[in-house]
């Protein structure tokens, strides 16, 4: 056998167990992430459709405890997940997904059914368009990262202000901004997703890793949809 075809196959088959692996890893992020999704809609959907449930929320200062505490899973996550084991990395995420749709329920009361819907599907769309480009791009995006990061800490810092003075106009320019930042941060994030991953981890870390970058993901969809609907949504 020619030694050059050899070492040319050998090569080629590598790149493909590879490539395989990626595919596989990818997959199951966006796996993570979609069923995350679905635990948060039914979630908000039916506190914010059952007065028994929302009434006790939504009309104590239950509230500031129920909307801060996806802020602390976060947290705890992110100091945690080197020392998690990848059951428990799963079992934080879908506790963290229903804790948010506990945040989320409010939309419910507050935005239409159909604008609710309409909203999802925008954001949907701009989810996916971004992170396919992240995926295939060859651009690095590392460079845009720190500027990325910096524009969210002004968005979350503006956004607790605004909780004080109610300003209509500074929640319109947090809304823009923020919107330009999530999805700068999807793109960003998947493709960093994409370069961590490896076929020497073992399937311990690969999972973690998984259930991180759908965390990652997640938070930027959620964000999104949320900024969007400031200027989609009909209120009731």
């Amino acid at each position: 056998m020619n030694p050059i075809n050899s070492r040319y196959g050998a090569v080629a088959g590598s790149q493909a167990v590879f490539d395989e692996g990626l595919r596989q890893h990818m997959l199951r992020v966006y796996n993570y992430m979609a069923l995350g999704l679905v635990i948060t809609g039914l979630v908000a959907f039916v506190v914010g459709s059952t007065p028994a449930l929302y009434v006790p929320i939504f009309g104590s200062p239950l509230k500031w405890v129920v909307m801060l505490a996806p802020l602390a899973f976060v947290f705890f996550f992110s100091f945690r997940i080197q020392t998690m084991s990848a059951s428990t990395a799963q079992i934080t995420f879908w506790a963290f997904c229903a804790v948010m749709g506990l945040s989320l329920a409010s939309v419910f009361l507050v935005f239409t059914g159909m604008s609710i819907a309409r909203t999802f599907f925008i954001t949907a769309t701009m989810f996916g368009a971004t992170s396919l480009y992240g995926y295939v791009t060859k651009r690095d995006l590392s460079r845009m990262g720190s500027f990325l990061m910096m524009g969210l800490i002004g968005v979350i810092i503006a956004s607790i202000v605004n909780i004080f003075l109610g300003s209509s106009a500074l929640q319109f320019a947090i809304s823009v901004i923020g919107i330009v930042v999530f999805v700068g941060l999807t793109a960003y994030d998947t493709q960093n997703i994409k370069e961590q991953y490896s076929e020497n981890y073992d399937q311990e870390s690969n999972q973690k890793l998984a259930v991180f970058g759908a965390l990652s993901l997640y938070l930027n969809f959620v964000n999104i949809f949320q900024l969007l609907l400031n200027f989609t949504g009909e209120r009731e």
